[in-house]
């Protein structure tokens, strides 16, 4: 098969390096790709929120399977586009990204199907908010309603930071035209990974990651610093009780609405005694969740993937090895407020790249043979191992070998699980 995956990041390298792992996989393209990619794949200068000019460029390549990784494409139809085309390919429609494009949607699913969740409030208004958030009090969360790439939620431990989380996204910050407004839960938060292909669903693996750029989850909320999987909070009753009270209950609502969700549903959980409430929908592999995972799952991933674009995941099984994922992002110094790009990345040669031990590249290109960082966050130094110490010692040896004054990594990634 030829193969085409959209995207740049972390998650689609990760993404990339398991599908070529597959016999299937004859030749792969990935756009825009970065200088990772580019090793293994031919790196296209396409525009990936363009469904058109995607189209015409798989149907002059032969592409069999286009793979979406980033949720801009998908909220905005892109999905739609390549399967009106007659192309085969995975994600949902832009009616479905609606879970994770409109926190307010994904309520009135939850609120449709009974699903728990957290209490909320929705509005189009700052000063209606901010009266909300007063009688309520804090601790308070504040979420932009549309999307705000990993970045649109304040947890507000006091009133004064969730009024200036409701001006910073009425405003210039993330010029939302709507925000909700929700409980506090405490708890315990995980991820759950199921791929849904309309009508049947499959779970293919837990994360948990760590959000705050600090040590000890401090500091202010990034696109995520690290992740380790399994979550050891997922244990088999709580999952079974999601997906019987959370997932199926949802997506048989969204087929029920006749927008059916077909792709990847990533569930951000929060667990308090035994009971999990839906933090979050997704709709496609979180990062740097998604590296820990195909780490895990390897080649059968295209397999996957291929049963839920053709309706078939009747017919499939996720086989697990039982072993422990671990990833450390190593950011540009500054992240995730202001930060320098073009610094250059050494001590790669020195790193061991195998079925244990990766680089997966997010933020990077290739200039005159060097690496230069051009993101935020901008590598994920990922390892397995037969318990989550094991795979912790290996990524953080990898990490003290890349030669990278500019960048920084938290010390810590992990230590919820080896607490």
């Amino acid at each position: 098969m030829n193969i085409l995956i959209l995207g740049s990041g972390g998650r689609e390298h990760a993404l990339a390096w398991a599908v070529t792992q597959n016999p299937k996989c004859e030749k792969l393209f990935v756009a825009p790709g970065n200088a990772g990619m580019a090793l293994i794949a031919e790196c296209v200068d396409l525009d990936i929120m363009d469904g058109a000019a995607i189209a015409t460029f798989a149907f002059q390549n032969r592409i069999d399977f286009v793979i979406i990784g980033p949720e801009g494409p998908l909220a905005a139809g892109v999905a739609d586009q390549l399967r009106a085309a007659g192309l085969l390919a995975f994600g949902p429609s832009a009616a479905a990204a609606q879970l994770e494009a409109s926190k307010a949607f994904t309520h009135e699913i939850c609120d449709a199907a009974g699903a728990p969740a957290a209490g909320y409030a929705r509005f189009d208004d700052a000063k209606a908010a901010k009266d909300y958030i007063r009688a309520q009090g804090a601790p308070i969360v504040v979420k932009a309603d549309g999307l705000a790439a990993g970045k649109g939620v304040v947890v507000a431990m006091d009133v004064p930071t969730a009024l200036a989380a409701v001006d910073d996204m009425f405003g210039a910050g993330f010029a939302q035209t709507e925000v909700v407004i929700e409980e506090f839960m405490d708890g315990e938060e995980a991820s759950y990974f199921i791929l849904c292909d309309g009508e049947n669903v499959l779970p293919i693996g837990t994360a948990q990651d760590h959000k705050r750029v600090g040590e000890g989850d401090t500091g202010p909320n990034t696109g995520g610093m690290g992740a380790y999987s399994p979550a050891p909070v997922l244990s088999d009753a709580i999952s079974t009780r999601a997906m019987d009270e959370i997932i199926r209950p949802c997506m048989a609502e969204m087929a029920r609405r006749g927008t059916p969700f077909q792709g990847v549903l990533y569930a951000g959980l929060m667990i308090k005694d035994g009971q999990p409430r839906l933090v979050e929908y997704n709709v496609r592999f979180g990062d740097p969740e998604c590296q820990v995972l195909m780490m895990r799952l390897g080649a059968q991933v295209l397999d996957l993937l291929l049963q839920t674009a053709q309706g078939q995941l009747d017919k499939a099984q996720a086989n697990w090895a039982d072993d422990h994922a671990i990833t450390v992002v190593m950011a540009a110094q500054g992240y995730p407020r202001s930060y320098k790009k073009g610094s250059v990345i050494k001590g790669f040669e020195a790193l061991p790249e195998d079925s244990k031990n990766m680089v997966f590249h997010a933020g990077t290109t290739a200039v005159d043979r060097r690496i230069m960082a051009t993101g935020g966050r901008v590598l994920n130094i990922t390892a397995r191992g037969d318990n989550l110490n094991e795979a912790r010692e290996r990524a953080y040896d990898m990490v003290a070998k890349i030669d990278w004054p500019e960048g920084f990594s938290r010390p810590d990634i992990g230590w919820r699980a080896l607490k």
